[in-house]
């Protein structure tokens, strides 16, 4: 089912998303890879506050390409730190890797959903990107934090607020149509 939701996204409406939706976000969404989440997660262990507020915001897991030979998704690498986030209000989050089981029950304690963007299509998404701009860590270069206005970004709901998986759910019917060949 093809969605149209706009940010701040808020938890009844992050609930409607099912797994397997086709999602265009407009509005504000922000990106942060593995050193932001480290330094974010420094900043709350020593009681600060973050340099953007979550509550109700989605995190991309965008930043450099190619992706590193040999290091796990970009999604998987942020499982440290998701669930926190989650519990402070972060809604949602956009990557492409599968996601652990601390992340999947924090994404159903808060009521959230993850999303993938598709692999490989940087200029596609970008074309999507209305604005940007660095807003925390400028010193970290590419993987700086960036708060992105976008007018329909294509996503796919890929946990929902139930936790259903929709890889593997899709992996359940691959498998299914193969066993009954």
């Amino acid at each position: 089912m093809d969605r149209y939701i706009n940010t701040p996204l808020d938890n009844k409406t992050a609930k409607t998303l099912k797994a397997g939706d086709y999602v265009y976000i407009t509005g504000t969404i922000y990106t942060a890879r593995d050193a932001a989440h480290k330094r974010m997660d420094e900043t709350l262990n020593r009681n600060e506050s973050l340099p953007i507020d979550v509550k109700g915001n989605i995190i991309y897991y965008m930043g450099p390409s190619p992706a590193r030979e040999g290091r796990p998704t970009t999604a998987t690498r942020m499982d440290k730190y998701a669930p926190r986030l989650l519990d402070m209000g972060l809604i949602g989050m956009i990557g492409k890797g599968k996601r652990q089981k601390p992340v999947v029950d924090a994404i159903i304690r808060n009521g959230a959903v993850y999303f993938a963007a598709v692999g490989g299509a940087g200029a596609l998404l970008a074309q999507r990107i209305i604005k940007s701009e660095v807003v925390a860590y400028d010193d970290l270069g590419t993987e700086a934090i960036r708060k992105l206005e976008v007018k329909d970004f294509p996503v796919i709901v890929v946990i929902d607020s139930d936790g259903n998986n929709l890889y593997e759910i899709s992996q359940k019917k691959y498998e299914k149509k193969i066993d009954n060949k």
